[in-house]
């Protein structure tokens, strides 16, 4: 193992960083969930090229740390505003539901309202659709997608260019959608 660890601090206008030296032939940054910058560079490479490679991607990296202190500054929920989402979501999703597998063509089987960290829907091969409460927080357009992107499933149990001629037969618009879910 050759490796070696810097703790580079505050140099001048560069953001702190540390420097991991290792067996490696390339530099490259990594910005961690914490914000952290990590600078991981080969052995022999010298200290003024490192910080100069810093230097060239001071604006990456900010921009980076802006997003990660974004992500961390989420709303808390309260215990009432889940249980209130949950039975909101219970009532207006399977309307939903029934409204597009009618214009679709399709059926489904039961519906089933979860809290999941990183889905908004999913679609069993049983035809079982599971939504994510929190899509009640969304723009109606955004729940659509969901709606509609799990039912096209119940036409192909994958993400082809057939999948996705359903999904914008049936929603034209339907990449802006998907950004409204992206910007969460």
């Amino acid at each position: 193992m050759c490796s070696i660890a810097e703790n580079s601090g505050r140099q001048g206008d560069l953001p702190d960083h540390t420097v991991i030296r290792s067996c490696r032939k390339t530099v490259c940054l990594q910005v961690k969930e914490d914000g952290q910058v990590v600078v991981r560079a080969p052995l022999r490479m010298p200290g003024q090229q490192i910080q100069e490679f810093v230097r060239k991607h001071t604006a990456w990296i900010r921009k980076k740390q802006e997003l990660v202190q974004k992500k961390s500054v989420q709303p808390v929920i309260t215990e009432q505003e889940r249980r209130e989402g949950i039975e909101a979501a219970k009532q207006y999703i399977p309307q939903r539901a029934a409204y597009f597998a009618r214009r679709m063509g399709v059926t489904y089987g039961r519906i089933t309202i979860r809290e999941q960290k990183t889905r908004w829907g999913s679609c069993s091969s049983r035809g079982n659709l599971n939504f994510n409460w929190k899509l009640m927080r969304m723009l109606p357009e955004a729940l659509d997608y969901v709606v509609v992107h799990e039912l096209a499933h119940r036409k192909e149990m994958n993400h082809s260019a057939r999948f996705w001629a359903i999904v914008e037969q049936e929603l034209p618009d339907y990449r802006e959608r998907r950004k409204m879910l992206r910007s969460e």
